[in-house]
């Protein structure tokens, strides 16, 4: 079995009780390690995760995660990271700590007779997309995707890396609250097959090259959608709120299941 989990938001400063919600991710890894020959984790599964200088001991909170994800790794399961919008800042530590395999860009392979194309799903857009939304929504795009352009900004981070860890987390885990905070209070549904842009995306890259699976987290949304006679688009959800993941069997067959 193949399994696919996004958006655990570890470390959130929003989420009440944050050991309980890391024993259920944990637990969760656990279950699929009884039949897995693969997990794929789709990015922001830290709340905020970044690799500094300076020894940083607040990673001690995820102790036990890595733990368990280091035990899969060692019983030969492979476990891929995506790099998400909160969790990016990764420049091998996180390899070293766990052994999993670590994607900074989306991924395409092919198993159990499938196409697959994987990423976390943020700054994935439609080349047209200026035409589909009305100014408004345009411009939170452009806003957004200037925010991603300086979180990869490689002098930002090498400036970043040199403040202390205790100074960089207050700044990194309270921006993560906001952002959590807000989406719990006013969630972002479903805009709809003719405007969700990970859906017009995966529609555009299969005019281009054929895949069976489109696989996104990042929207915080379960998604299953045909959107021809041979691909479909799974969005993720989440495991913070929703606890949805994805797996895939040996004959290649897709299924959304909850926690």
């Amino acid at each position: 079995m193949i399994y696919f989990l996004s958006d655990a938001h570890l470390g959130s400063k929003a989420i009440e009780r944050g050991w309980a919600h890391q024993k259920k991710v944990i637990d969760l890894l656990r279950q699929m390690g009884k039949d897995a020959t693969a997990i794929y984790m789709l990015g922001d599964m830290f709340d905020f995760w970044f690799e500094y200088y300076i020894t940083d001991k607040s990673k001690k909170q995820y102790s036990e995660f890595m733990h368990t994800v280091r035990h899969l790794v060692r019983k030969g399961v492979r476990v891929h990271f995506f790099t998400g919008n909160h969790d990016l800042w990764t420049f091998g530590g996180l390899k070293q700590m766990t052994g999993m395999i670590i994607h900074h860009h989306p991924y395409s392979f092919t198993t159990c007779g499938k196409t697959l194309y994987l990423a976390h799903g943020d700054g994935l857009l439609p080349d047209d997309y200026s035409n589909l939304y009305p100014p408004k929504v345009q411009r939170k795009i452009k806003s957004f995707m200037r925010l991603r352009a300086f979180f990869h900004n490689r002098v930002a981070q090498f400036m970043f890396r040199c403040l202390p860890p205790r100074l960089g987390n207050w700044l990194g885990y309270g921006w993560a609250k906001k952002s959590r905070l807000k989406e719990l209070a006013n969630p972002f549904p479903y805009k709809g097959e003719d405007k969700e842009e990970l859906v017009l995306y995966a529609k555009e890259m299969e005019q281009k090259e054929h895949h069976d699976y489109y696989v996104f987290g990042h929207r915080h949304i379960d998604l299953d959608l045909q959107i021809s006679r041979d691909s479909r688009v799974i969005l993720l959800g989440d495991c913070f709120k929703l606890f949805t993941y994805a797996q895939m069997d040996e004959k290649g067959q897709m299924s959304l299941c909850n926690f």
